[in-house]
């Protein structure tokens, strides 16, 4: 794991990346910050979603249906 971190500071530190790893780079840290925001728009998101879903169906339920547990 350090020896990653200390090749990965050498590789930015000489510029020598090749536009290959570059861009391996740039989609690994895309990928990881894209998942990361779609965990917590997932998060956040799904009460409200379930509500919405819920309110839209028939027959019309009540809010507190839709809430319990039950």
């Amino acid at each position: 794991m350090a020896s990653g971190a200390a090749e990965k500071g050498k590789a930015l530190a000489d510029g020598s990346e090749s536009a290959a790893e570059s861009a391996a780079r740039w989609a690994r840290e895309w990928s990881t910050w894209a998942m990361k925001n779609a965990k917590v728009v997932a998060h956040y998101g799904f009460i409200p979603f379930v509500i919405l879903v819920g309110m839209n169906s028939e027959p019309k339920p009540r809010l507190a249906q839709l809430l319990s547990p039950i």
